[in-house]
């Protein structure tokens, strides 16, 4: 039987994380959450989670590197991967859909499926709404992997479905991708996300803008410092280009109430 599982990498994301996993968990008949050097109340709340939620898995890594390896196994298997981080959300309602289609072997000739985001600047999850980008034509990264049109995915990796070598299985290759749900409008689209990269995620980080964990690592390697002194030089941060990738044409507000479904508190 087909099965999708959901792979999120995550560092210092308490304030929305929960969200985030639960609204996965919408389609997902599992999801690895593997955190990465928290601070704040992320693995608190992911332990938390995990004993609520039996399809959660958490795991603490040291590196960004590791993540891949909590998926490379499904190659060839009958397998969605969804990729995901602890500051996108997805709609729960359109990712139901999605998943009755997968299931249904719609979407089985395709490697990869793609939607759309949602760069927010704001966000008011009491009154259901979001300001920000449109991606594209921002950057958006969230999509699902068919693992059973690749034979491996390995060689090194930045992180969870970035870099490495995949080896296709005959009649598939990078080519055979479904961006129909892209082309939807951002009210059509069923498979859609919010990204919080311009607002606070974090209870103990002030900022809004920030590298994620596998950026964080590429960091500290000798060839990225030199870089990053470079850019800097330049007057051009990583942060910059980010917020320059993320927030490309109108600045507008949507609907987002059904991306924040009530989680219960304790």
């Amino acid at each position: 039987m087909t099965r999708i599982v959901g792979i999120t990498l995550v560092r210092d994301e308490d304030l929305y994380v929960e969200q985030a996993v639960r609204n996965a968990l919408e389609a997902c008949d599992e999801v690895i959450v593997l955190e990465h050097r928290s601070i704040d109340r992320t693995p608190e709340i992911l332990e938390r989670l995990a004993g609520e939620q039996p399809a959660v898995r958490v795991h603490r890594i040291g590196d960004p590197r590791e993540s891949h390896e909590f998926v490379a196994g499904y190659a060839g298997e009958d397998v969605w991967i969804a990729g995901f981080d602890g500051d996108q959300l997805f709609d729960p309602v359109g990712l139901r859909s999605v998943r009755e289609r997968i299931l249904e072997g719609e979407l089985d000739r395709f490697w990869s499926v793609t939607g759309r985001g949602f760069n927010c600047v704001e966000v008011d999850p009491a009154a259901g709404t979001a300001r920000g980008y449109h991606a594209p034509p921002s950057r958006g990264t969230p999509k699902l992997y068919n693992f059973a049109a690749i034979d491996s995915w390995d060689g090194p990796t930045r992180e969870r479905l970035h870099g490495g070598t995949i080896r296709f299985r005959s009649g598939y290759g990078s080519d055979r991708r479904d961006d129909e749900l892209q082309q939807l409008s951002w009210e059509e689209t069923p498979l859609r996300w919010l990204h919080l990269c311009f607002v606070r995620r974090s209870s103990r980080r002030p900022e809004t803008t920030r590298l994620n964990p596998a950026e964080v690592a590429r960091r500290r390697e000798p060839r990225e410092r030199l870089r990053h002194v470079a850019a800097s030089l330049l007057r051009r941060t990583a942060a910059q280009g980010k917020v320059e990738a993320y927030s490309r044409g109108p600045l507008v507000s949507v609907d987002a109430r059904s991306f924040f479904a009530p989680v219960p508190q304790v």
